[in-house]
């Protein structure tokens, strides 16, 4: 090995991308690295998609490498991609879907369904294929939150297999799909739980990364069920920096421990209000709570989001901030959390897909 090549490869070691938590080398995402006398050929493919940040990505090697490479041109292949990545319990991830994420709460009003969706978006600008599930069956809200008209059905396949209903560029399904939106889903534990396997086995995901499956609050049925019966890539954890949603949020966190199933980090939600008068800001809901959380289960903050005006508006009017306003500063932090979600994930030990099942399109 060359004392360039040596350099270079040390650089690299060095450069932390808060994406990962780690360098590219740690990340195994060292593809090819080819020093000669007038260029350096380096080839980087990372366990993410990375369509919406290849420029940022780039320019961080680039200046970061500059001073070892010396004259030498740097001839940079910059790439991502997604694989199936190991569930709890030795299971099998689905066989169209790649990655299921459960995005949940210890208890209700903290974000969490906002959030799931703007996270969903956020990875769909990244390149990813993006789907969301929609796990609350008695109180459903992802229809409302991404615009679909009152009355929105899904196509029905084979008397059994529901179609996604499409929705700013997202493979969704809901329970608000199936029952009048005014007439409550009035069922037990046992009955809800099987709606919600019905809901995943029996729809026809679009190839995907990533399935976002918004969960109710609490660590009730539907949450076991989930952990119990359908392959979970990780989970995130969303909390308000208040006392009381963080006791909560520990209850979520030590759920998925019990059932193996890999908590991939902490989101912060009304971290601070920002006054639209006059820029004040204050921490309503106290200060730092998703930084102990995150310490004390070794799980990493994802990122904080602020307690806004226009995100609950956009959401409430079917067009969640990142696809309403993709330039505002609040649609950039989702995508930042969006970033780490995947980045962290892409670290985990890779998964086996279950053999596809075969179905006859009409």
């Amino acid at each position: 090995m060359s004392d360039a090549q040596a350099a270079i490869e040390q650089e690299l070691g060095q450069l932390v991308l808060p994406e990962l938590g780690c360098d590219p080398v740690t990340a195994g995402a060292v593809e090819a690295l080819h020093v000669l006398d007038e260029r350096v050929v380096l080839e980087l493919s990372f366990g993410f998609p990375v369509a919406g940040m290849q420029a940022q990505l780039e320019h961080r090697l680039r200046e970061a490498l500059a001073p070892v490479i010396g004259e030498r041109e740097l001839i940079l292949k910059v790439t991502g991609s997604v694989v199936p990545h190991q569930p709890q319990n030795g299971m099998k991830a689905l066989d169209r879907v790649s990655n299921v994420i459960a995005v949940a709460s210890g208890k209700g009003g903290v974000g969490k369904s906002t959030t799931a969706v703007n996270l969903a978006l956020a990875l769909r600008d990244q390149g990813a294929r993006v789907g969301v599930l929609d796990a609350d069956v008695f109180g459903p809200s992802v229809p409302t939150m991404l615009g679909a008209p009152a009355g929105t059905r899904p196509e029905i396949r084979e008397e059994q297999f529901f179609v996604p209903v499409e929705a700013h560029g997202l493979d969704t399904m809901s329970m608000g799909f199936l029952v009048d939106e005014r007439s409550p889903v009035v069922w037990r534990g046992p009955k809800a739980s099987g709606g919600l396997q019905q809901l995943v086995n029996q729809t026809l995901w679009n190839q995907l990364d990533y399935l976002i499956v918004d969960l109710p609050p609490g660590t009730g049925d539907i949450q076991l069920t989930l952990a119990q019966r359908v392959p979970l890539a990780g989970a995130v954890i969303v909390t308000t920096p208040q006392d009381i949603a963080l006791q909560d949020a520990r209850k979520g966190i030590e759920m998925f421990h019990k059932v193996d199933v890999s908590v991939l980090g902490i989101v912060e939600n009304m971290a601070v209000h920002v006054c639209s008068n006059c820029g004040h800001t204050e921490h309503i809901f106290g200060t730092g709570g998703g930084e102990r959380i995150a310490g004390d289960y070794d799980a990493p903050l994802l990122g904080s989001l602020p307690l806004s005006l226009s995100i609950r508006e956009q959401a409430d009017g079917g067009e969640p901030t990142v696809a309403a306003a993709p330039e505002s500063s609040e649609a950039g932090l989702y995508r930042d959390v969006a970033r780490h979600l995947a980045g962290r994930l892409s670290l985990r030990p890779v998964g086996e897909r279950e053999f596809p099942r075969v179905v006859t399109e009409a």
